[in-house]
């Protein structure tokens, strides 16, 4: 296994749950969320969010910065681009189908 599988493969993996989009879509609405902001607007336990938020900074896709006796988190974006340039490769061309038809495979 190629290092940069492992790399996609680690952010895919992070990215694999409802509640972990909400937390990076509030984060993208409010950058520099405080943990209690974020527990209030998910809804869900303040232990389940922050095992969410430690499975997402482990990841790299945030960040994570101790104020006093709060934590403010906040998108780590470029993180995401060897995912984004994965996806994108996905993407087939505009007007081309992703799959060759049987004859152009027998050509």
């Amino acid at each position: 296994m190629q290092e940069d599988e492992v790399t996609l493969a680690a952010l895919a993996k992070a990215l694999a749950h409802p509640a972990r989009i909400r937390i990076l879509r509030l984060l993208l609405a409010t950058p520099g969320c405080i943990g209690g902001t974020i527990v209030n607007k998910v809804g869900l336990a303040q232990s389940t969010v922050s095992e969410h938020l430690r499975i997402l900074k482990a990841a790299g896709v945030i960040t994570g910065e101790i104020d006093g006796p709060r934590t403010c988190y906040a998108l780590n974006p470029q993180t995401l681009d060897p995912l984004a340039g994965f996806i994108a490769a996905l993407t087939p061309p505009s007007g081309r189908a992703c799959c060759l038809t049987d004859e152009e495979v027998t050509a």
